[in-house]
Parts: structure tokens; sequence; C-alpha cells
């Protein structure tokens, strides 16, 4: 997994500088940090305790194409909509969530509910990936006001790199004694990859001449629904049919490279 990574940020590197060597774009870098809640086979889907409870952390490296202006003449680009209300991201993140049933079917005294509770998982996921993100207002008046705010919606796809660790506190998985019928063979601790799906609102607030801070929130759809290391039959068990989703909220900072 660790070489499938490099080899993509590696081609994703060169996508970028490439691009900026034969367009004269200029670039920005920065990092982040904040929340993430998970929404998987874990527990009961729209249920605040669930949500509450199956909630981790991310952090990230990122990466923009700035149209507006290009670094190698300090000057500004040709004035079109494009490049006036357009960046390009790419980004290198990380999240981890430790999993457990909540909800109603856990809340009672059967021999299912105590394998429910038993029940633990872990999702790990590394992603690397690009979106578009769209600042309504103008980029050039934000970059020359300080303490100016520039909103913006982003869409793009990245590919995850998961890992898993599903297993019962009662002992082995796939007994009596420890699992539901309904997680016989639909469990995994071996981890896999998928592409997915993001999408993002936030803002930006101009600190200084090269510097933002910006506050976004995310929601990520998998093309698979192991990330979270469960999936029971959708078939049979139609409340599980949905792949696995997640919400992040998280903080940064951007630096203007010159």
């Amino acid at each position: 997994m660790t070489k499938k990574i490099k080899t993509l940020l590696i081609m994703l590197l060169g996508v970028n500088f490439s691009m900026m060597a034969q367009f004269g774009f200029s670039h920005e870098v920065g990092a982040f940090v904040g929340g993430v809640a998970m929404q998987s086979d874990f527990g009961v889907r729209h249920d605040f305790e669930t949500n509450a409870g199956n909630t981790g952390f991310g952090v990230g490296l990122v990466h923009y194409m700035n149209f507006a202006y290009r670094a190698e003449c300090n000057c500004y680009t040709p004035e079109t909509y494009f490049n006036d209300h357009f960046k390009v991201r790419s980004e290198l993140s990380y999240n981890s969530t430790q999993l457990q049933h909540f909800g109603k079917w856990v809340d009672r005294n059967s021999l299912t509910a105590a394998q429910l509770r038993a029940m633990k998982g872990e999702a790990k996921v590394t992603d690397i990936g690009m979106q578009l993100e769209f600042f309504p207002l103008s980029i050039r008046e934000f970059t020359a006001t300080n303490g100016a705010w520039a909103p913006f919606i982003g869409l793009g796809a990245h590919y995850s790199f998961f890992q898993n660790g599903t297993y019962s506190e009662l002992g082995p998985m796939d007994t009596p004694l420890s699992t539901p019928i309904k997680y016989y063979g639909a469990w995994s601790k071996e981890g896999g990859s998928t592409w997915s799906v993001v999408s993002s609102v936030g803002t930006r607030y101009k600190l200084t001449e090269l510097s933002d801070l910006f506050v976004e929130l995310r929601w990520q759809y998998y093309f698979s629904d192991w990330v979270d290391g469960l999936n029971p039959d959708p078939k049979i068990y139609t409340e599980n049919k949905a792949n696995d989703w997640n919400l992040w909220f998280h903080f940064g900072y951007i630096y203007y490279l010159n």
C-alpha cells in the first residue's frame, strides 16, 4: 500500500508542477486538522447516538493551483472568469475512527444485543486526490484585502486506501457466542482500496498578504461498503445497503509561495 501511495503522490505532484511550468500558475500549500463522523454498518443510520459515538480525527496536506496570479513574473494572469473564481486542490490526507454499535438494538437484554455491544472496529483511511473549488467572489479582490472572506464550494475524487480491524470482545468472530448471524462472513480486518467522491463547502479568511485560514465541511462517499470492516448481505439486510461515507469538519492554514 505504501508503494501505491508514493506512486500516486509522485504522479499527482508531477501533473501539478508540469502544468505550472507550462501555464505559469502560482501555488499555495497548507495543512488542516479536524474531526470525522463515520456513517457505516456499525450502529443505526440517522441515529444521534451513533453519529456522536462513531467519530474520529482527520489530518491532511494540501496544494492549490492559483490561476489568478503568476509567480514567475509577480503579476496577475489574464482576467477571465475561470482564473478569478476557480482553484484546483490536490490533497494527501488521513482519517481514523474507532467504531462500535449504538442505538436501539444494543439497548436490550438479549444475546444479540450483548454480541453487538461487544463488536468493535476501526477505519483508518489514507486519501490522495484532487478537487475543483469554486469561489463566488473575486479571488483577486480577496488576495489583495487583509481581513476578507472567500466562501467556496468544491467537488472532486480521491483514491482511498483503508485498513479495518473488526473483532469481538466475546471471542473469535463467526461463532454462535460472539457473532449475530447477520455478520457471519460479513466482516473483515484485511483492508483494501477504493475510489471516493468528495464534496465540500467552506470559507477562507485572509490572515496576511501571504497566508489564509480556512474552515471546511466535507462529505466523502466511498465506492465500497468494506471501509468500516462490515458488509452484511444488502439483499437480505436492506438497512445496510448503502456504502460507507463520512463527514469531515476541519480547520486549516494556507501559505502562498512566491
